[in-house]
């Protein structure tokens, strides 16, 4: 009998939540994981260790990589199967420039077979309001034949890392590329979903950050847990709101990358989101906790999403408070006040079916 061939993977981007992928995908498929610096690439390759983003974390010899691009675009291309899978392991930020050198590179190497592209970013293009989805659109509309997807769900790179359990959701329009995402991810100690409301995925992704920065603020200011429990549950009901307007699906809020995701990013201590709330609330200014290398993709999503919010005519009470004392210089019990002083009005469920 004939063994099936292993999966093809390139991972791209070797942060912490790329290099935990690569992990993960490394024990199912061939994978390569590119890293942008020459010296990363080699460290990855060599001393199996990521030590700036994932200190402690030994990868296993199996895993290779590489600095050069072309190679790692080629690792996936030139698969004959169907089981072909590029993920962007970058953020938002960052996305739209790594599409478009992706777009090129597939110009000059073409794949023999189905090829699969999934990202893992969450949130909003800062100047444009965009889903990843939309930036990936726009950057590979010239290439139908692609599958594109978001793979998403509650998970710390560190924890995937060090294999411990985990489910993610993988939302695409393409069957083929759920399948090749299954494939290659799925088993062990890693359960994958799919779905095909790539909005609902990833509008869940990006306002549970900034949910998770006022739970943050509210941990804070010792508030205590009845506290926190309001947030997380009115912080649900703003993210489908504004799901619901972008085209998102209501059942989507009560899975894993709703409401299983704000849960983990507002209450987990490895939570960047939730760090910069605390700090916050301790009087510390934001552009202090930047630059000492606390980034958190709440804080660059919050006014995209508010203003998306306003343009669809949809009250984001929380995503507003939070963005008054990250830019605005509002106090932090001052938001929590306003909050509060909101006129009384019957709770409708956070989540519809």
């Amino acid at each position: 009998m004939n063994t099936p061939p292993r999966p093809r993977v390139s991972v791209l981007g070797a942060g912490s939540w790329g290099t935990a992928l690569a992990i993960l995908a490394t024990a199912r498929a061939d994978t390569l994981l590119w890293a942008r610096n020459p010296d990363l690439a080699r460290t990855l390759s060599q001393e199996h260790a990521n030590p700036r983003y994932l200190p402690d974390t030994v990868l296993p010899p199996t895993l290779a990589a590489t600095a050069d691009f072309q190679q790692a675009i080629a690792h996936v291309c030139s698969a004959d199967d169907d089981n072909a899978l590029i993920i962007l392991g970058v953020p938002v930020a960052g996305l739209a420039s790594l599409c478009e050198q992706l777009a090129q590179a597939l110009a000059q190497t073409p794949p023999r077979g189905m090829l699969s592209i999934v990202w893992t970013c969450k949130g909003f293009q800062p100047d444009t309001g965009q889903l990843p989805h939309q930036i990936a659109n726009q950057a590979f509309e010239a290439m139908p034949d692609l599958g594109l997807g978001v793979l998403s769900g509650p998970s710390f790179a560190r924890e995937v890392a060090q294999g411990l359990p985990v489910a993610l959701t993988i939302a695409t329009a393409h069957d083929w590329t759920a399948q090749a995402t299954i494939k290659a991810l799925h088993g062990a100690n890693a359960r994958i979903y799919t779905s095909t409301d790539i909005v609902g995925v990833e509008v869940g992704g990006a306002l549970k950050n900034v949910m998770a920065i006022a739970c943050g603020i509210a941990d804070g200011l010792a508030l205590g847990t009845n506290a926190r429990a309001a947030l997380i549950t009115r912080g649900l009901a703003e993210m489908q709101r504004l799901g619901l307007a972008l085209g998102g699906q209501a059942p989507t809020f009560a899975g894993l990358t709703g409401l299983g995701d704000l849960v983990l990013t507002a209450t987990g201590d490895l939570s960047r989101n939730r760090q910069v709330g605390i700090a916050i609330a301790q009087g510390k200014k934001l552009d202090d906790i930047l630059a000492g290398g606390l980034t958190a993709e709440g804080v660059r999503c919050a006014r995209a999403a508010l203003a998306l919010g306003r343009q669809h005519e949809v009250s984001l009470p929380i995503t507003e408070a939070v963005c008054k004392v990250l830019f605005d210089g509002m106090a932090p019990m001052q938001a929590v006040s306003g909050l509060l002083a909101r006129e009384a009005g019957p709770e409708s469920p956070s989540v519809y079916f």
